[in-house]
């Protein structure tokens, strides 16, 4: 084949390489043979011997793909992230700062330094001042439960004075 074929194979292999990282989850698995397709097409263009271009794109591949390898691990370790936008408010604790009506009427809650309309969740009157979990959000009001803590004065047990 001819040397001059090999550059236009090289840059259709790395728009190729390219398109498929681009359109691919994000694993960085075909940038690599892009980046050495590329300099194959660079060495092909200068006029290196198709010889020296596959060594170049071999080598090139495996040294990005090597670099780029820890970076995938370590992105797709992480954890898929569901609290996007006001979800990220879903399992907060919050204080009531408008008692919250048991009808479905709305209170007014704060979450972090947020402020949000919420209602009850287990249609139960909140009053002021107690502590919720966000549990659902709909559109722009909260959805909310109270917290149930432990009496902060429990009954006090009596020991037996005759020992």
């Amino acid at each position: 084949m001819d040397t001059e074929a090999w550059r236009w194979i090289w840059l259709v292999a790395a728009v190729v390489f390219a398109i498929g990282e681009i359109s691919a989850a994000g694993s960085f698995f075909l940038a690599p043979f892009a980046a050495g397709a590329i300099v194959s097409a660079i060495l092909a263009f200068v006029g290196a011997d198709v010889a020296v271009q596959w060594v170049a794109f071999v080598v090139v591949s495996g040294a990005s793909f090597a670099a780029l390898r820890p970076l995938a691990r370590r992105l797709d370790r992480s954890q898929p992230t569901e609290g996007i936008g006001a979800k990220r408010l879903i399992g907060e604790e919050a204080v009531v700062l408008e008692a919250i009506p048991a009808d479905q009427e709305l209170g007014l809650i704060r979450v972090h330094r947020e402020e949000w309309r919420a209602e009850s969740g287990e249609g139960s009157e909140i009053p002021a001042g107690a502590r919720v979990r966000v549990v659902e959000i709909k559109g722009t009001r909260a959805v909310v439960f109270p917290l149930r803590l432990p009496d902060p004065d429990p009954p006090a047990i009596e020991a037996d004075q005759n020992d």
